[in-house]
């Protein structure tokens, strides 16, 4: 079977979208996600061009990875400077990566308008700076940029890019379709003819602005090319890069190529929705693969037709990529996945239980008030326990006041929460201030605690994210919190919901400390 390679760029190309900012930590908990994917090269970002990416390439060298290889981003070397001296290319090098790749300009347009240089001056970058980087690191990739508007444009000086990229040694020269308005005729074409004159392995790095992404990604990959590129969800500036949801089930599933395991292949859905939901954004509902509807079934013949045989009515069967079948108007649907979780929780319930029919409903209610359970997982495994009978409470909450004080206009607002709970037969009634009300709750919250659960001292709150869930109610709209915490070991996430932002947040606390008191008496 053949090989190919994913190289991922969620964690760059993909933050450039509209509305989408990751964290130093959501990029680190992305990238677990994508090694577990098995993904097989992880674009970082752009070392030293911000804190947030300084911070990233950091802390992922401790990042026990199992098959993914990170890789920093950057460009050639600045015109009329060598590439030693290139402030740019040392970052990459300083950045510990496995791996490199640069952009440099293969269409003349961007030269003489863009950089203002001389054609034969950016032949020199390239080569200079591919030559300069495989001195120092591995594996070096070259995307050039604008590639096939550039071809379209001037052939032979597109040509002259790829073969200077490849005198200075580089692994794999990627064919980038910058502005996405290649059609895949063009596309497969262009690329016929840069095999006669270019014998290294090439890549496509392709953009979604004609809807041609993934076609043209897997037309590629149909002529020989051995990376393919891509986002999470599709996620990447102005309209998005090619799918990775919908790619690598189209690879290995419909054209055979090796690209990750089946193991791996099952992981696909509910790794979508954690990227979405660090993204703070909206599932998409008819996502090919792995959106809610992409195996749903309404009433009528299509239902009966599928549940005699489902490849009546579905391209693949739905648990290849981790999504399931659902039949709208059964209230089986849901059974198989919280078994599925139960097993990953360690939480032993018989697959003829009729407490997982009790699980299923409420998991459904929860949801269409707008719960969400992909990034918070531990919020999910209490909700099992309870059903099951295997949670206790450790406290009752009594009641609690948040106070903001803002006593004059420039003045920052003071915020203060006083909480009381009932532990065993003790009150506490505590109060704390903190930056925001949420965190002045979380305060009180843990100063109550803390003398009679001590482990908690080790828990912080590492993210907090906010989503409005029901659009065109302003104000009066529900919100969705969702919390990640980690006491030094673990990191795990918690979710609310309510219309008031301070409720979901409550919930979402309380769901963290109970989470990581079961956790002890493991």
């Amino acid at each position: 079977m053949r090989r190919v390679f994913i190289y991922d760029t969620t964690l760059r190309d993909g933050s450039q979208a509209e509305d989408i900012s990751f964290s130093a930590e959501d990029k680190l908990r992305i990238t677990e996600k994508l090694d577990e994917l098995g993904v097989d090269y992880i674009e970082g970002g752009w070392p030293a061009s911000n804190p947030r990416d300084s911070e990233y390439f950091q802390k992922v060298r401790r990042a026990a990875l199992k098959k993914a290889k990170i890789v920093a981003f950057g460009s050639t070397r600045r015109p009329g400077h060598r590439a030693a001296d290139d402030q740019n290319l040392r970052h990459l090098v300083a950045s510990g990566a496995e791996a490199v790749t640069i952009f440099g300009k293969s269409w003349d347009f961007h030269v003489t308008e863009a950089f203002r240089v001389p054609l034969e001056e950016n032949l020199d970058m390239i080569r200079d700076s591919v030559t300069f980087l495989k001195s120092h690191v591995q594996t070096v990739f070259f995307d050039a940029e604008h590639f096939f508007d550039g071809y379209k444009a001037n052939p032979e000086y597109a040509i002259k890019c790829l073969q200077a990229a490849h005198e200075g040694g580089a692994d794999c020269l990627v064919l980038c379709d910058t502005n996405g308005g290649t059609l895949p005729d063009a596309l497969a074409q262009t690329i016929k003819e840069v095999k006669k004159r270019v014998r290294s392995p090439f890549g496509i790095h392709a953009h979604n602005d004609s809807e041609c992404a993934v076609a043209n990604s897997l037309i590629a990959v149909g002529l020989g090319a051995v990376q393919v590129h891509g986002t999470i969800n599709g996620y990447g500036e102005r309209c998005g890069n090619a799918n990775l949801c919908s790619l690598i089930p189209d690879l290995k599933l419909k054209m055979g190529v090796e690209c990750v395991t089946d193991e791996e292949l099952g992981k696909l859905r509910g790794i979508s929705r954690f990227v979405t939901e660090l993204a703070n954004m909206g599932h998409f509902r008819h996502q090919p693969f792995v959106g809610d509807s992409a195996f749903a079934h309404k009433a009528g013949v299509h239902v009966s037709a599928v549940m005699k045989h489902p490849g009546t009515y579905e391209h693949i069967g739905p648990e290849l990529v981790g999504n399931r079948r659902r039949v709208l108007v059964s209230d089986l649907a849901g059974r198989s996945s919280i078994l599925k979780k139960a097993r990953e929780f360690n939480v032993e319930i018989n697959e003829r239980s009729p407490l997982l029919a009790d699980i299923a409903r409420d998991l459904k209610e929860m949801e269409n008030q707008g719960y969400q359970f992909e990034a918070a997982e531990a919020s999910f495994e209490l909700l099992m326990k309870k059903a099951l009978g295997l949670h206790r409470r450790f406290f009752d909450l009594v009641g609690f006041r948040v106070i903001i004080e803002k006593r004059s206009e420039g003045e920052v607002p003071i915020n203060e929460a006083t909480i009381m709970l009932r532990i065993g037969g003790n009150v506490e009634h505590t109060a704390a201030t903190g930056d925001g009300p949420v965190n002045a709750l979380d305060g009180a919250l843990r100063k109550a605690l803390e003398k009679f659960y001590p482990e908690l001292k080790a828990v912080k709150l590492k993210d907090y994210k906010v989503r409005v869930l029901t659009a065109g109610k302003g104000t009066a709209a529900n919100v969705r919190v969702l919390i990640e915490s980690g006491d030094g070991r673990e990191k795990w996430g918690t979710v609310g919901v309510s219309e008031n932002i301070i409720e979901a947040s409550y919930q979402a606390l309380v769901d963290s400390i109970e989470y990581k008191l079961l956790k002890e008496e493991r």
